[in-house]
């Protein structure tokens, strides 16, 4: 599921990279996958094994859609863009797929999934893990930071020599989303004892300032970390970012969780690939003429 978002895609190209058959699910089949065709982005050698892609239509809110398109699967890998109703299309994908006879299901989840957790998101995501564990369904879940590929949201404000944040020096966790799909691919494709979480990480953990000032060095233009309350923060999303009420209230909820639970980063994607995590610098200088104006 998710072919065409973050860790989706990245896991697509993945497993093409490797060689193995892979049904990609997207709610426009029409149109090409992020990075396809073309060279598939890989850190190891690819499968001398012809990989054999299929596209099909599915739409989380749809379940005639994915009851079809899991039909003769054994393998999901479940994720869903978040929002209000993230849980209802969980719950129901993990059912269709326990239907359908999927034998083991990869859930993209959250930090601090938890049943009190201060990220209302992080709840949701809490409600599905359980859901998934009642299921009988073998599963992993992963449970990735803040993606890197998000900072790019903070391009505009780059043009404008500003990094908006309510961190203030404490340190967050980042982590590409190309790691995580090469987590799960590597989850989905090896021997996978049932009911694992791996918490995954970059290699660092990396405060709003700091990262205001790699953004200098790296554009050569004045950046600097402006540091607002909550509810400004809030405010300046919906009114100038143009996210959504609940978008806004989630990206504040999760900088507020980097200042009440300290993070640091975890080694999961080195134990679970055999080799480093991507960096944040290395993503910066990729993304370069991204921050520029």
């Amino acid at each position: 599921m998710g072919a065409s978002g973050t860790t989706g895609n990245a896991l697509l190209h993945r497993l093409l990279a490797l060689g193995e058959p892979v049904r990609a699910l997207t709610r426009t089949p029409h149109r090409p996958l992020p990075g396809l065709p073309g060279p598939l982005d890989q850190t190891a050698p690819a499968s001398p094994r012809p990989a054999v892609m299929e596209v099909r239509y599915a739409d989380a809110a749809d379940p005639h859609s994915l009851r079809a398109a899991f039909r003769g699967a054994d393998r999901l890998f479940l994720t869903t863009a978040n929002g209000p109703a993230q849980v209802a299309w969980e719950t129901r994908a993990v059912d269709l797929a326990a239907d359908a006879g999927i034998r083991h299901i990869v859930k993209v989840s959250a930090p601090a999934a938890e049943p009190d957790s201060p990220v209302a998101v992080s709840r949701g995501h809490h409600a599905v893990e359980e859901h998934l564990r009642a299921s009988g369904v073998p599963y992993t879940v992963l449970r990735p930071y803040a993606f890197m590929q998000n900072l790019l949201r903070l391009a505009p404000g780059v043009a404008h020599g500003a990094v908006l944040g309510t961190t203030g020096d404490a340190l967050v966790n980042h982590v590409d989303g190309r790691d995580v799909g090469d987590v799960a691919a590597a989850v989905l494709t090896r021997p996978e004892p049932a009911g694992r979480t791996y918490t995954l990480t970059g290699p660092e953990a990396v405060s709003y300032p700091d990262v205001a000032a790699r953004l200098a060095a790296l554009t050569g233009r004045p950046v600097r970390y402006v540091h607002l309350g909550p509810a400004a923060l809030r405010r300046e999303l919906v009114r100038n970012g143009g996210l959504p009420d609940w978008l806004a209230e989630h990206v504040t909820e999760i900088q507020q969780l980097a200042v009440t639970r300290p993070e640091s980063p975890t080694t999961t994607v080195a134990e679970v690939l055999g080799r480093p995590p991507r960096t944040l610098d290395a993503f910066l200088r990729r993304n370069r003429a991204r921050f520029q104006p």
